[in-house]
């Protein structure tokens, strides 16, 4: 794919508003995450309750799905704007009790909680969105340049957002992650809608009203009955279960108590996860035309393990942060691939329900971040991090073979270019 080609998605209008408003709302969460992570670290100095928080966050999985149907029914968009004023509300709200001087780590989970209903959603959303608007032929392109969206805003608030609070204080902080939200916020509503082909056939509007819950049910047994689907949401349990723990949840205990480092050092880690990640998104929205999705997806998924694998072996910083950087690409090529498959071969009319799935997926993030909190207390770190990275690993090249039809054929219609 040429670099022209590469940026063909901001031909359609409704990509132009779409990615800084995911590119602000992508900063400003991963600012939040990043900044009350620390938080709640140094003020409780306990594992257990930095994973309860972090696992706060995904409290909405399982209604990603009612998410997803309530997009399908009532707008992408619409249900995507409410959601970043629903942050940008939250946000406010721990902004008010920092300047006040009341911010505890109790109300910090409490907001957490209450952003965490809708946050697990947005990926979901904000890509069904994409496949709704962006003509097929952009596609892969289109994925990965919004890809780009979240792993710049890991960069940039790993470096940028630690060190703003170091300096200034979280109240100033949060005045920045408050704002941004707005921002993002103001510019979804700005989003259109895709235009009816000219010359193409009109829908008819349905007479009646088809329950929300039928709605939903279809759209898992549609996952059910389709095996390349099936496949795409097993991986994706199986990695928020084993790996993303790794390096979302349990970093800042990582940094401090494992490589000993300070809030900057913290930052550095992320940055390096995010830095990799964002090389792979970069890197897949120009060759994306040239990959076999499906059979991407398992290469990278198995290297992403072998990478992590090194990361929890490694006790020089330099070496690990190598590492970290081969582990984002990975990461980047596994799951925007996912994404890819789970778009470009499913119904249309399914694409915010099958999205919505695919967030409830994340359920197993939390799961992996409980167990690894009251794992690592009684056998260490590095043993219940062996534990996650070769159960995933085994699982994975598990999964290959169950759908080895369907994932790794080269005619397999997840393989198609």
């Amino acid at each position: 794919m040429s670099g022209m080609a590469a940026l063909a998605p901001f031909r359609t209008p409704s990509f132009r508003y779409q990615w800084p408003a995911d590119l602000l709302t992508a900063w400003a969460l991963e600012m939040e995450t990043l900044i009350l992570g620390w938080y709640v670290l140094v003020e409780t100095g306990s594992v257990v309750l930095l994973t309860m928080f972090a696992s706060l966050q995904y409290v909405g999985t399982l209604i990603s799905p009612v998410l997803g149907m309530l997009g399908d029914r009532w707008g992408l968009r619409n249900v995507l704007a409410v959601m970043r004023f629903w942050y940008s509300l939250c946000a406010s709200v721990l902004l008010a009790l920092a300047i006040t001087g009341h911010l505890e780590p109790k109300y910090v989970f409490v907001v957490a909680a209450l952003s965490g209903l809708v946050r697990p959603s947005d990926i979901g959303i904000r890509s069904a969105l994409v496949g709704a608007t962006v003509p097929a032929g952009s596609l892969v392109a289109a994925m990965g340049i919004s890809r780009t969206t979240q792993d710049s805003a890991r960069v940039g608030s790993a470096l940028v957002g630690v060190g703003f609070m170091a300096l200034f204080g979280i109240a100033a902080a949060y005045m920045a992650v408050a704002a941004i939200y707005l921002a993002g916020a103001l510019l979804t509503l700005m989003v259109g809608r895709k235009p009816r082909a000219v010359g193409g056939p009109i829908v008819p509007v349905a007479t009646h009203r088809v329950s929300p819950w039928r709605d939903l049910t279809e759209g898992l047994a549609y996952v059910w009955r389709t095996p390349r689907l099936l496949a795409a949401m097993s991986l994706a349990a199986l990695v928020n279960l084993t790996a993303f723990p790794l390096t979302s949840g349990l970093m800042p205990y990582i940094a401090r108590d494992v490589f000993h480092l300070d809030q900057k050092g913290f930052g550095l880690l992320v940055a390096s996860f995010a830095s990799g990640a964002l090389i792979g998104s970069i890197a897949l929205s120009v060759i994306g035309a040239r990959v076999r999705p499906a059979r991407v997806m398992i290469a990278t998924t198995v290297i992403w393990y072998l990478c992590l694998l090194a990361f929890v072996l490694s006790t020089s910083l330099p070496i690990a942060v190598v590492i970290l950087v081969a582990a984002g690409i990975s990461q980047s090529f596994s799951m925007v691939t996912l994404i890819i498959i789970l778009l470009r071969t499913s119904e249309e009319r399914f694409r915010g329900r099958i999205m919505g799935v695919r967030m409830l997926a994340i359920y197993t993030l939390p799961l992996g971040l409980l167990i690894a909190g009251n794992i690592i207390p009684r056998l260490g770190y590095h043993a219940t991090a062996l534990i996650f990275v070769l159960t995933g690993l085994v699982l994975t090249i598990q999964i290959a073979v169950t759908w080895r039809a369907d994932l790794i054929r080269r005619d397999a219609i997840g393989n198609a270019g």
